[in-house]
């Protein structure tokens, strides 16, 4: 989590682009992220010829070598096509950033970002493919001199593999909380509860198939990293970590730059980060992935012809994106796989059509349900006031739902207003552990905060599952005075009352 001197560096860096007529987030992050992987490359490079120095130092003359495999040579780089014969040094941050602001402007338009669109070859990091149509919108040498400037100092975190994917998560919120994208990016402190509830491991191949930023990605990485440090140092499973273990999917080139830059930066060389319509026809795979985490689109309407048939026969031919993605979750996850997915409310209580039902019915009865936690509508303000839950579940296809437990969270640590200021009141301590401690929560009721349902309840209303369905309230019975009382009481203070009065009255006539 980003606090304190970092965090300042961080908004100050932000304001700079806005009091300089940067004021598109959308834009500003991505010539952000542009400019943290040229650095990147550069910091890469300077690892490896610190190493190849000592090695020569220490007589391996094998490591000569290695200077040939460097992504930046000595000598100049040539690229007619674009009209560039410069030293490689020119584009390499450690020596540009040095230039004066205009020097540095023309070098960054004319040679640095043309470079960068050519990577893809290099095989330097997952990131680098993506890079093919970016573009440099900077507007002037002043601000692009202040980024710089900001994105070199040390004090920053950007040169810490411990501080880096924060740092950029953190310039994320701001892209949310400035403009109109924060549908891409679910709250941090929800994906993180969400993670910690599916606690996913070195065994695991996980998917998000619309994964936005990869918030979702970024934050297993890390619980990974934290829960499993001395495995990690296992060859295979440091191999399986960095190249097959994440994928993540979008149809937005934007959002594959942003996302693969995102697991670059929490420590992930290589994660599967690919253009992808996950819901048409060419998307086939089956039974692939072992763990979803997954906030996907939702209150959107598709054509069935343009959606894979498998999906159209688990969901019943539904229009409805947030049921294609159910049934999407249900067609790639291996027998034994779970999901802990965001959905609107609606996919919980909808009676109004049958595809919703349906959907449910399949939980319930082929696999195995084990969870509804509805959140309140404020969680997604500004930008959405719709109700969610999430649903977790795991793929049986044989059943296994005895009992599923209810939690109605009433608090996140921020207001429910557009303001989403923090507070005190926070009940996701609580959803976490209870959770992880279900036996404890067969002696619960339903007058409690959460509670277990039987799947005999469920089926006897509808496969409905919403809160008030089976949430009680205690009503607290009132016994009033007889009516005669009553009356007789009000005579008497009445009365009273003109006793007063003429007493009064007497004194004042004295």
């Amino acid at each position: 989590m980003v606090t304190g001197e970092i965090k300042n560096k961080l908004d100050k860096l932000w304001d700079r682009m806005w009091s300089n007529q940067m004021t598109n987030p959308w834009i500003d992050i991505q010539q952000v992220t542009y400019l943290i992987f040229i650095k990147m490359l550069d910091d890469q490079q300077i690892r490896q010829e610190v190493k190849i120095n000592d090695q020569i130092k220490h007589g391996i003359s094998a490591a000569e070598k290695q200077k040939e495999k460097l992504l930046f040579k000595s000598g100049n780089y040539v690229d007619e096509e674009n009209g560039i014969d410069v030293p490689y040094a020119d584009l390499r941050w450690s020596h540009f950033k040095e230039f004066a602001p205009q020097k540095m402007f023309e070098n960054m338009k004319k040679n640095v970002f043309p470079f960068i669109t050519k990577l893809d070859s290099t095989g330097n990091t997952a990131f680098a493919k993506f890079m093919k149509d970016a573009q440099f919108t900077v507007t002037n040498a002043y601000i692009l001199d202040e980024l710089v400037k900001g994105l070199s100092d040390p004090g920053l975190g950007l040169d810490s593999r411990d501080l880096m994917g924060d740092c950029y998560e953190y310039l994320l919120s701001k892209m949310a909380t400035s403009g109109d994208n924060g549908q891409f990016r679910t709250p941090r402190h929800i994906i993180d509860m969400m993670v910690a509830l599916a606690k996913p491991t070195l065994k695991d191949t996980i998917l998000d198939p619309a994964m936005g930023t990869a918030g979702f990605l970024a934050s297993s990485s890390r619980y990974i990293q934290e829960n499993y440090k001395s495995e990690l140092m296992n060859i295979e499973n440091n191999r399986h970590y960095h190249n097959d273990e994440f994928t993540g999917f979008d149809v937005d080139t934007d959002m594959l730059r942003i996302g693969s830059m995102n697991m670059v930066l929490h420590g992930v060389e290589n994660a599967n980060i690919c253009y992808n319509n996950s819901l048409s026809e060419d998307y086939t795979d089956h039974d692939k992935f072992s763990l979803i985490l997954a906030n996907p689109p939702f209150s959107g309407s598709l054509n069935p012809d343009t959606v894979a048939k498998s999906l159209n026969q688990i969901s019943g031919g539904t229009k409805s994106t947030e049921l294609l993605f159910l049934a999407l979750f249900l067609r790639v996850l291996q027998v034994g796989g779970r999901c802990a997915s965001i959905v609107p409310v609606g996919v919980v209580n909808n009676t109004n059509e049958k595809a919703y039902t349906r959907l449910r019915q399949e939980l319930v009865d082929h696999q195995k349900l084990q969870a509804v936690i509805y959140m309140p509508s404020g969680v997604f303000k500004p930008y959405a006031g719709v109700q969610t839950a999430i649903l977790i579940f795991t793929k049986t296809n044989s059943g296994g739902t005895d009992k599923v437990w209810l939690y109605n969270m009433e608090a996140d640590g921020f207001s429910l207003d557009d303001k989403r200021v923090a507070i005190k009141e926070n009940d996701i301590p609580d959803i976490i552990e209870r959770f992880n401690n279900l036996d404890r929560e067969v002696e619960r009721t339903p007058y409690d905060k959460s509670f277990f349902i039987t799947k005999g309840e469920i089926v006897a209303n509808d496969y409905v599952l919403s809160w008030n369905k089976y949430h009680k309230v205690h009503i607290e019975k009132k016994t009033y005075r007889p009516a005669k009382e009553i009356v007789e009481s009000i005579e008497k203070s009445e009365a009273d009352f003109q006793d007063l009065m003429a007493q009064i009255k007497k004194e004042l006539e004295q």
